[in-house]
């Protein structure tokens, strides 16, 4: 998979994300949309390295989907803990 698969899985995975972890985030849409990115690349890297599983080259492998999303899940509550209360 090149780098605009993982950006589109990405967007995918930040809203499947989101809609697991729902309310408001002080980012909005765009942050929510640059934080599932991320973590697509994040849960991407973190399953080669510390899981040993490397990831397949397809785009619909559910192993890459699932890397995808657990990285914008994990990085979407670090998110909302760090920056969560700045709006009132």
């Amino acid at each position: 998979m090149g780098i605009v698969s993982w950006i589109v899985l990405g967007l995918l995975a930040g809203g499947i994300a989101k809609l697991l972890l729902p309310g408001r985030d002080p980012g909005g849409l765009i942050g929510t949309t640059l934080i599932g990115i991320a973590g697509a690349f994040t849960g991407g890297w973190l399953s080669v390295r510390l899981l040993d599983k490397p990831i397949a080259g397809e785009f619909y492998d559910p192993a890459t989907w699932g890397a995808a999303i657990a990285g914008s899940l994990v990085l979407l509550i670090a998110y909302r803990i760090l920056f969560g209360h700045s709006r009132s």
